[in-house]
């Protein structure tokens, strides 16, 4: 259990000192480079996913482009709300942060990455649909009901990341003021804690052990009958198709469980590996997914080919 500390409640935190993440000072050049980069990388690899399934007929009529392109949307402000104060670490700008600015910056960190945890899932649903009930697909994800499931995932999001910050900011900060990480997130925070905060460790590692672990397990169960549904397919072409298309996803979820897992399923615990693994799902990840669905996804590296292909058509005709 948590102990309350010996420090006056007269004081009041009113700014936070976010230390960022343990670095050689002949690094930080480096650092701020490889940092900067990524995220320019991030934004740009993001934002042609976005624009391809706007701009492709055939990807924007489909769920599955859909959710990609919402993903893809939730890795930008992901990516922004996480890796720009990041950067400032390895500059001599000041690291403090206003109180309301800590509370924003969590908020929105676990807003985001609940919402991307319910769109994985969702994503898994759709796949499940179309290859397992691939001639009530039409009826069963449509467009209209796919917006209302998305929207139903921002609206989960919103509220899970509503009860983790008011949870974590109603407790009492009277000092010491310096977050031993490089964001404002719940166990660095509660460590700073002038008050009892097993309350908060319990309701962290149910509420999000328990949204994380259900979305998982549904998931896993899509894909088992995903996988079962996979080996039926006669032809070798149909089912490398339809591996190729899982593949993607099912790789996507894996690099971005694993690491929730070992950080929040901890939360009373401080492992020098943490601040590791939290960059690589937060900043990492986002830089991953377009990547990775570019890559192994024929039909976007089509659409990729055919917005191309046009644009150098209307420019010879000019």
């Amino acid at each position: 259990m948590r102990k309350t500390k010996n420090t006056s409640l007269d004081t009041v935190v009113t700014d936070f000192i976010l230390l960022g993440l343990p670095h050689p000072q002949n690094l930080r050049i480096l650092l701020f480079l490889v940092f900067f980069i990524i995220y320019i990388l991030t934004q740009l690899g993001n934002l042609l996913i976005l624009l391809t399934v706007w701009a492709d007929p055939k990807l924007h009529a489909r769920p599955m482009y859909i959710l990609l392109g919402v993903l893809s949307f939730l890795d930008m402000w992901l990516s922004s709300v996480i890796v720009p104060r990041l950067i400032l670490d390895f500059t001599p700008a000041s690291k403090a942060i206003p109180f309301g600015g800590c509370v924003a910056q969590l908020y929105a960190f676990h807003f985001l990455g609940s919402t991307q945890c319910f769109l994985y899932t969702l994503m898994a649903y759709d796949r499940f649909l179309a290859i397992c009930r691939p001639l009530r697909y039409p009826m069963l994800m449509n467009g209209k009901l796919c917006a209302i499931l998305v929207a139903g995932a921002w609206v989960a999001g919103s509220i899970h990341g509503s009860i983790q910050a008011t949870l974590t900011f109603r407790l009492p900060y009277c000092g010491p003021n310096q977050v031993d990480y490089f964001i404002c997130d719940i166990p660095a925070v509660l460590r700073l804690a002038c008050a009892d905060t097993t309350v908060n460790e319990l309701v962290t590692f149910v509420d999000i052990g328990v949204v994380a672990a259900s979305c998982f397990m549904l998931i896993l169960l899509s894909y088992a009958n995903i996988v079962h549904a996979i080996l039926k397919i006669r032809t070798a072409d149909g089912r490398r198709r339809a591996f190729s298309t899982c593949g993607s996803h099912l790789t996507v979820v894996t690099v971005y469980y694993v690491p929730c897992v070992f950080i929040y399923l901890r939360a009373g615990s401080k492992s020098p590996l943490d601040g590791a693994v939290a960059v690589f799902y937060t900043v990492v990840t986002p830089l991953l997914n377009p990547l990775i669905y570019t890559l192994r996804n024929q039909e976007v590296k089509s659409a990729l080919k055919r917005i191309t292909a046009g644009r150098g058509a209307a420019s010879e005709n000019k």
